[in-house]
């Protein structure tokens, strides 16, 4: 069972929605876009049709379902909700719906405890008359599969031919594999009713034979929807499964882990829907099951409010991009800086990309706490420098929205009418109104400060012998002295480190670099 087509007319908050996905759709179905887009919608009308089949525990109003009711002219709240009218989906081959067609998982998945008493009767397992009946409910059924599991062993006992061991294989073997491949625990006892225990335990690393309850959240989301599924698929075998936003309590790397495996449970013959904005399931489409999922976009517009087609998006590079910002919201600001000022220094990056280039070193510590959203990167020094920086200018404007580039240079020993032509020929320039960075850090009010905070005294004298001009003079010959004035040796690039670290926004040096960098840019005031 694959869906083809989705219509949805006054439907939740959609006005009319079409869901086209061709005449091959794929096995995986992704449903992508911020909360409140409507994906489980979605889910929800699949439910509404599900129920011509067979019934619910309990059922939602139809002032649930239809715009009617809250959306459109107060005397169309007394029109009767047709659900035929409402929802129209169409199967691959026309095939026809009947009470295995859908499986559908809620968002709100959390079974804290589980506690067997007995050995009871249970709903015939197509029935699955406990499922929740919207996506606002409480899935709850990883109890009844529990009973399930311990059905099937006593059967097996009263029946089979299998020994202990051969049970115990068949029964949590294969949920053993795929959770150890996903969370690193399996299932060493399925418990024992009779002497109250009636519950899972488990092994993780040396801990041994643990209750279920003392698994963390995400370690319980997975084996609920590991042994949910290794229950089921026998029995729902042209089906079309749904989950709603598999991820919850998940890290990204146990996401992707865990969308590998749904996949490999469900058979081909089915159809796996999934409504998700979460990176590790968005990587795991991406690259490892790029070839049976489509894409349905629900961030790209408003499909609330007028007559919508989506359909499967383009996986274009510029697309994914796309989908990835939706996905990582404000958390983009963290990995693409709103600025990115490029300074001269040695630009290959150090070991595991850390940064090599002193200057960038020295301006991140400075400022790295009062500006959190601006990096400083080595690109060289002279034309390479500005080079560089107009390659890396091209990328990154076409990789990130809102990315500002700059350009800081060392002033060196150019006069101040070069400086200036420099600052106005292009907005992006930058430069130092001392010679380099080190004419800022070696200023008296640095070295003082450091002397201070480090109980030591600070020899003005032979610091003024080597130190005649701090704003132009080439400090780089005479640093070791500089250093010595402070009672102070040792790596000559650590002393610089620490007394960037001395540097703080209250000081007058501080604000000086401020100037030149961030506000004024060195310009003359006017």
């Amino acid at each position: 069972m694959k869906i083809k087509t989705v219509q949805l007319k006054h439907f939740k908050r959609f006005d009319d929605l079409t869901i086209e996905l061709g005449n091959g759709p794929k096995k995986i179905i992704a449903l992508v876009g911020p909360n409140g887009c409507g994906k489980s919608s979605v889910f929800d009308a699949f439910e509404e049709k599900q129920k011509d089949y067979k019934g619910a525990r309990s059922n939602q109003p139809p002032s649930f379902f239809s715009k009617l009711f809250f959306y459109l002219l107060p005397e169309k709240k007394s029109e009767q909700y047709n659900k035929g009218e409402a929802i129209k989906i169409t199967a691959k081959d026309n095939a026809q719906f009947n009470k295995k067609s859908f499986y559908i998982r809620s968002p709100y998945r959390f079974t804290a405890k589980l506690k067997a008493d007995n050995i009871r009767s249970l709903p015939d397992i197509i029935e699955d008359q406990n499922r929740p009946s919207s996506s606002i409910d409480i899935d709850a059924r990883l109890q009844e599969n529990y009973e399930r599991l311990l059905g099937r062993a006593w059967y097996e006992y009263q029946h089979g031919t299998k020994s202990g061991q051969e049970m115990r294989q068949e029964l949590i073997g294969r949920i053993n594999q795929i959770l150890e491949s996903i969370v690193d625990i399996k299932i060493t006892d399925l418990g024992d009713v009779v002497a109250g225990k009636g519950q899972l335990f488990f092994e993780k690393g040396s801990s041994k034979d643990f209750p279920y309850e003392n698994l963390s959240s995400g370690e319980k989301e997975v084996v609920d929807l590991i042994i949910d599924l290794v229950v089921k698929t026998p029995e729902f075998n042209e089906t079309v499964y749904c989950i709603d936003e598999p991820e919850l309590h998940l890290n990204t790397a146990i996401q992707r882990k865990l969308l590998i495996e749904i996949d490999k449970l469900i058979p081909d013959n089915c159809q796996l829907w999934i409504a998700t904005h979460s990176i590790g399931f968005l990587r795991a489409l991406q690259k490892d099951l790029k070839d049976e999922c489509a894409i349905l976009d629900f961030s790209s517009e408003d499909y609330f409010d007028k007559p919508s087609v989506i359909e499967p998006m383009a996986t274009t590079r510029k697309n994914w991009q796309h989908i990835f910002q939706t996905a990582l919201e404000d958390l983009i600001g963290l990995l693409a800086p709103k600025q990115i000022i490029y300074c001269e220094g040695r630009e290959e990056p150090f070991g595991a990309g850390g940064e090599q280039g002193f200057d960038a070193d020295i301006y991140n510590e400075i400022f790295s706490e009062n500006y959190p959203e601006t990096l400083f990167v080595s690109s060289g020094g002279g034309g390479t420098m500005q080079k560089n920086t107009t390659l890396a200018l091209k990328v990154l404007s076409k990789a990130f929205d809102d990315v500002e580039l700059y350009l800081l240079k060392d002033r060196d020993t150019l006069a101040e009418e070069e400086r200036s032509n420099f600052l106005e020929s292009d907005s992006s320039h930058r430069m130092l109104e001392r010679s380099e960075i080190e004419n800022y850090i070696f200023d008296k009010e640095v070295l003082t400060r450091y002397c201070s905070s480090n109980s030591r005294s600070f020899d003005e004298t032979r610091y003024n012998s080597k130190v005649t001009d701090i704003n132009m003079q080439n400090l780089k010959p005479v640093q070791q002295d500089i250093q010595a004035s402070c009672g102070s040796n040792g790596n000559i690039s650590d002393f610089k480190r620490e007394l960037a670290k001395t540097i703080t926004k209250d000081m007058e040096i501080y604000k000086w670099l401020e100037s030149v960098i961030f506000t004024n840019h060195g310009k003359t005031a006017e």
